[in-house]
C-alpha cells in the first residue's frame, strides 16, 4: 500500500506551479490563457498552504487558502470583464494591441 505523504503533495504543487509559469511565458498572446496560467499559480499555492496546514495540525493555512481562492475568483471575475469590455471596443484579444492602451 502507498503512503502518501507531504513530498507527494509539495511535488504536485510544483509541477502545477511549473506549468502555470510555462504557460505564461509561452502564450504571450492570448490573454485567457495568461488568466488560467495565473490560477494554475494560486492553485499550487494554495495545494502547499493546504498541505503544510494538515500536516502540522494547523488550521491557519486553510482558511488563508480560502482568502486566497476569494481573491482569486474576484480576480476572474475582473479580468473577464475588463476583456469582454475590451473586445467590445477593440473586436479583439490579442495583448498586443492591450498594449496600445498605455498612455
Amino acid at each position: 500500500m502507498i503512503n502518501i505523504g507531504l513530498g507527494h503533495y509539495l511535488s504536485l504543487g510544483a509541477i502545477i506551479f511549473t506549468l502555470g509559469v510555462i504557460g505564461i511565458f509561452l502564450n504571450r498572446k492570448n490573454i485567457i490563457v495568461i488568466l488560467m496560467s495565473i490560477e494554475l499559480l494560486l492553485l499550487s499555492v494554495n495545494i502547499n498552504l493546504i498541505s503544510f496546514s494538515i500536516f502540522s495540525g494547523d488550521l491557519l493555512g486553510q482558511i488563508f487558502t480560502m482568502l486566497i481562492l476569494t481573491i482569486a475568483a474576484a480576480e476572474a471575475a475582473i479580468g473577464l470583464a475588463i476583456i469582454v469590455i475590451f473586445y467590445r471596443n477593440k473586436g479583439s484579444i490579442r495583448v498586443e494591441e492591450i498594449h496600445s492602451m498605455k498612455g
